[in-house]
């Protein structure tokens, strides 16, 4: 492969002193989980992050395509959110809902501002699986109502309600889940029953919906949860129309609707903040998580003063949900979305790659599909655009390939045939330009 020049940066990394590569692979293999799973064939190990570009311990920089798997929003180690965090972190570094605490209220005051409707009650948490969990308990509590709808092709979680709604194979263990859900078609334009070329599609995908509410429940349910693009799926875009239709058979039905904004929201659609309003809806509970901290521990649910209500039945509360440092950076990280304009970026730059994304399908036989909104990108890989099989391994050596020449990608889809891009949010035209030469490179002779 040609070398290929990263965009210049004037940040000069730190010089690594800590353990080898070799050294931290032994450690994670004898004290950590091996139900964790590494990228690459020869592992990468990054020691250092600023904005849109991380180092690895022999000091090769890289730019950051999947914004550490969707969740780097702002830029690594951005200094308004650092020094935001440093100066929480002098004063008093936790402090539970038990007491007052100034932080988390004028937090919440302010990502309510965010919010359409009457979405105005915020619930911190520290995960995206937490956030849905809790959602999924509001949902039932309010509406009397147990059954749920997802999608397939969904991902939600991986804790044990998380995984119940996911509805991909490789992420659910064969242990008892799933009680009281119901998955119906996932609005798939390029895979599913109805393609991006009938303007009925998001009308009958949304009909099918109403068919599991009718057929496999007692005609009430709790609600029905979906992620505005779908993200571990393979960032697939849902066909126009589709969410208002669904949203009017399960409230028809009694139940509430869920927005998992996890990897959605946030700006980086570009059109709009939320992912759930380009498609012109407002749901009834909206979760949230990786780009709401910019790395940091924090997710939230947000919903309306009637449904947040349900939570006073009980004690409930969360030890860290929204303690002074991350609700810190939560405000620092809206900060800067507002002052940069990131999320006018992410439209612009989003669109410059789908552009060169679009020049690549046409060039290169193995492109089935390319989609997505803003800086929520994805092409999709297969061996035989007739048949649409889909092409793992030549995903896989794309993204091997795109490692060596400095750019980091990531893969979804069942079948990991899928590369998302995901950069964070302040990328430029020269790191777009970049990102479309390195992966035409890197499929070149694939």
């Amino acid at each position: 492969m040609k070398s290929i020049p990263l965009p210049p940066c004037d940040h000069k990394p730190a010089a690594y002193t800590g353990p080898s590569a070799d050294e931290v692979l032994r450690l994670r293999k004898q004290y950590l989980s091996p139900g964790l799973f590494l990228y690459y064939k020869k592992p990468i190990m990054i020691v250092e992050g600023h904005m849109q570009y991380v180092w690895d311990e022999t000091g090769k920089r890289y730019l950051d395509g999947l914004g550490g798997i969707v969740t780097i929003s702002v830029g690594h180690c951005h200094p308004h959110v650092v020094a935001a965090a440093n100066r929480q972190n002098e004063v008093l570094q936790h402090s539970t809902t038990i007491y007052l605490q100034p932080n988390i209220a004028k937090y919440a005051e302010k990502l309510a501002a965010k919010m359409p409707g009457d979405l105005k009650v915020c619930y911190f948490v520290n995960s995206g699986s937490e956030a849905n969990d809790l959602a999924l308990l509001m949902a039932r509590l309010h509406t009397g109502n147990y059954d749920m709808i997802g999608l397939r092709n969904a991902y939600h979680g991986g804790n044990a309600s998380g995984m119940g709604m996911t509805a991909h194979s490789t992420w659910k263990f064969n242990v008892p889940h799933s009680f009281g859900v119901h998955h119906a078609l996932a609005p798939y334009t390029y895979r599913g029953a109805w393609g991006a070329d009938d303007p009925q599609a998001g009308k009958k995908y949304a009909d099918d919906v109403k068919q599991v509410i009718d057929y496999t429940t007692s005609g009430k349910v709790a609600g029905f949860i979906a992620e505005s693009i779908q993200g571990v799926g393979g960032f697939v875009v849902f066909p126009d129309g589709y969410l208002q239709q669904v949203y009017a058979h399960v409230r028809a039905a009694g139940g509430v609707c869920i927005a998992d904004e996890v990897q959605t929201g946030f700006g980086r659609t570009g059109t709009h903040f939320w992912g759930f309003e380009t498609q012109g809806v407002i749901p009834d509970i909206v979760t949230m998580a990786k780009g709401i901290g910019n790395g940091a521990p924090l997710a939230a649910v947000v919903t309306t003063p009637q449904i947040a209500a349900t939570l006073a039945q009980r004690v409930h509360f969360n030890t860290f949900g929204g303690n002074p440092v991350v609700s810190a950076i939560g405000t620092a990280v809206l900060e800067v979305i507002e002052k940069e304009k990131l999320q006018e970026n992410s439209l612009k730059m989003g669109g410059r790659i789908m552009a060169g994304l679009e020049k690549l399908k046409a060039k290169h036989k193995i492109v089935g599909d390319v989609r997505g909104k803003g800086l929520m990108l994805g092409i999709e890989f297969v061996k035989d655009r007739a048949t649409k099989e889909p092409a793992k391994a030549e995903c896989a050596q794309v993204v091997e390939n795109a490692r060596e020449l400095g750019l980091l990608l990531g893969k979804g889809g069942l079948w990991g045939q899928t590369i998302r891009f995901a950069p964070p949010m302040c990328i430029n035209a020269a790191d777009a330009d970049f990102l479309i030469e390195v992966l035409d490179e890197s499929m070149t002779g694939v």
